[in-house]
């Protein structure tokens, strides 16, 4: 019975070694960095380095690091610590980062996570997502080649990210002979440039990720420098965890009701400490009520911190719903639906104000547009330059507009309800990253105001059902002839109308107007907009315009109640409009003398699913324009 007690006493201390082990790592601080900087510049290298210098690799992945680094490895047989990161196919046939590659370090002082970035700005993108929750940047340069664009893109990211600790890791110093007036003036050009972005503090260090110097420990080609090394800087800085010390937020993201007797708001805590019995207030619906129970994973608890998923009840039974915030009832944050905000456009196709997208704002998706771009920002020199259109990975001040208020606070503040995505529509890609600064003053000062007489009482007393029928098609392809048709019949039936032309229109409303795909964005908002206020008076009104882009008809579409929008599709061939050509439109743009036409130049994008097809080619317009009055006059 004795030796069975000891045996059990022995099974027993690694148990308990483990859980002690296990509790000291958990009590550790965690920080989040970012490895950024442009191609080559050695980002990759740098984490396998670290990795392999920490004793994070098991023997059995470094047997096959070694069998990688033969096969294909850039350091002629020797390990070549990048490929512990790039991991896809297309990253170790190429040599390069294409993702982003997330890796956890451990120290006896600290735990990491580190996100590596590719450095190709093809893939800038992939380089803010994996900025976007780090806490700490490391900035890698070649030492032979210094600041490049990259960097400078990279660093203003980081800035605009606000990231406000930055190391400047002047890499591959091996190459340089380890030469101190190059260790310098890489440091002085790049401190110039943290001076320009805000950036306040910048810690240098020369290193050679391939060889450790610097890493982990002192390089023996450094004697000069008397600074700390990549890790022990890593261990040591401090990072002031401002999400816990402001204000409650919690973005819902889900209402939880499992049972009738049960009804809670779930999702992650933003920012400060929520308690039971603080009294909250729901946004952008402004009630309030009192927290009544906080639930953590293991049940009821008093309190919850920022980053804590938790489930929240309240004392009220009122509104909540996914999307909404509840935060602190004494400092609560702005709601608002037009804001001024720095926006890093990620899209290949360019931003064009007008534009519906998407926006994602915390937990809340809302139809967003881009009314103004005020400046494009250059990224080697900051100067602001004056901009139609945003191209990729270009930044851009621009004026934000909502189709619905939303709670939110500048990122500067806090980056959950500071930091938005714009989402493409169409192909549901994420194209811009936005960085909220301030709502714009008429956002405040401008409210919708109650009218007595509604849409449905203006119908009424015309005896009709309003609609608004949009003609789309090519140049010369008939939506004139069969709308004004459509509008002569309608109006010998005693229907109240009134037709809307593109060219009319180009004459007063849009003279300003080019032909651009900025300018053509523009034109069919305006009229979209036109053509509402008319439907809303009661009308039956007629819409001639090209409007060669799906997301401007569907801009248009979405401003209508459902049944009120006929998309009317006049599908004559190229050909035939060219054969036609009453104007010599197409004769002037086959020879250059119209530039962005439509068909030739400009692209034309087929509707998918109009309400009408008419084929001008397959009948005469009497049978077409019977067609569309047809759905002219149906009831609603």
């Amino acid at each position: 019975m004795a030796r069975d007690a000891a045996t059990d006493r022995a099974a027993a201390q690694p148990a308990a070694d483990i859980a002690t082990y296990l509790a000291r790592h958990d009590r550790k601080d965690l920080l989040r960095f970012v490895t950024c900087g442009s191609v080559d510049d050695g980002k990759s290298t740098l984490i396998g380095r670290l990795l392999y210098d920490t004793q994070l690799i098991a023997e059995d992945q470094l047997a096959a690091l070694d069998a990688d680094s033969r096969r294909f490895g850039t350091q002629n047989g020797a390990l070549d610590f990048a490929l512990l990161v790039d991991g896809l196919a297309a990253e170790r046939e190429q040599g390069i980062t294409i993702d982003v590659a997330y890796r956890f370090l451990r120290t006896d002082r600290r735990k990491f996570i580190v996100a590596d970035c590719p450095g190709h700005e093809q893939y800038t993108r992939n380089m803010a997502t994996g900025a976007s929750t780090a806490q700490l940047a490391v900035v890698l340069v070649d030492a032979r080649k210094g600041l490049l664009t990259q960097t400078r893109r990279h660093s203003y990211i980081v800035a605009l990210l606000g990231i406000r600790h930055v190391v400047l890791a002047v890499n591959k110093m091996d190459l340089v002979d380890y030469s101190q007036a190059r260790f310098a003036e890489i440091v002085a050009a790049y401190r110039d440039l943290a001076a320009l972005l805000g950036i306040a503090e910048v810690t240098a260090i020369p290193l050679s990720a391939l060889l450790g110097d610097n890493l982990t420990a002192r390089g023996e080609g450094t004697p000069w420098y008397d600074g700390p090394t990549l890790l022990e800087h890593l261990e040591s800085v401090a990072i002031a965890d401002s999400v816990r010390e402001g204000p409650f937020r919690l973005p819902v993201q889900w209402v939880n009701r499992p049972d009738q007797n049960f009804r809670g708001f779930a999702g992650t805590l933003a920012q400060g400490r929520v308690r039971v019995g603080e009294e909250v207030v729901v946004l952008p619906s402004a009630r309030r009520s009192r927290v009544a129970r906080v639930l953590g994973p293991n049940g009821d608890v008093d309190s919850a911190v920022a980053g804590e998923a938790v489930t929240l009840t309240l004392n009220d039974e009122i509104d909540v719903s996914r999307g909404d915030v509840l935060a602190a009832a004494s400092a609560p944050p702005e709601v608002a639906d037009q804001f001024a905000c720095h926006l890093l456009w990620l899209g290949e196709q360019p931003l064009l104000p007008g534009r519906p997208y998407w926006l994602k704002l915390g937990t809340r998706t809302v139809v967003a547009t881009v009314t103004e771009i005020k400046h494009r920002v250059d990224v080697n020199t900051q100067e602001h330059l004056a901009a139609k259109r945003l191209a990729l990975n270009e930044v851009g001040v621009c004026n934000l507009s909502l189709d619905q208020p939303v709670a939110f606070e500048s990122y500067a503040r806090c980056r959950e309800l500071g930091g938005c995505i714009l989402i493409d529509r169409q192909s549901h890609a994420t194209v811009g990253a936005g960085f909220l600064d301030f709502a714009l003053r008429r956002a405040q000062n401008i409210h919708w105001q109650h009218l007595d007489v509604d849409r449905q009482a203006r119908a009424l007393i015309k005896g009709q059902t309003p609609r608004c029928l949009w003609f789309t098609g090519l140049s010369g392809s008939g939506k004139s002839t069969i709308a004004n048709q459509v509008e002569r019949r309608l109006l010998a039936s005693g229907y109240h109308t009134y037709l809307l032309d593109g060219d009319n229109v180009r004459h007063g409303l849009n003279r300003d107007l080019g032909f651009t795909a900025e300018d053509r964005v523009e034109n069919i908002r305006r009229v979209a907009e036109v053509a509402r206020l008319m439907v809303d008076a009661g009308l039956i009104v007629l819409v001639s315009f090209i409007s060669p882009f799906r997301s401007e008809r569907r801009l248009a579409r979405d401003l209508f109640a459902p049944g009120e929008f006929v998309e009317v599709f006049v599908d004559t061939p190229l050909e035939l409009c060219e054969q036609r050509d009453p104007k010599g439109l197409y004769r002037k743009a086959r020879s250059g003398e119209i530039r962005n036409f439509t068909g030739i130049d400009s692209p034309y994008e087929l509707p998918e699913a109009p309400e009408l097809h008419l084929r001008t080619a397959e009948a005469a317009v009497d049978d077409l324009a019977g067609e569309v009055i047809a759905a002219a006059t149906r009831a609603g």
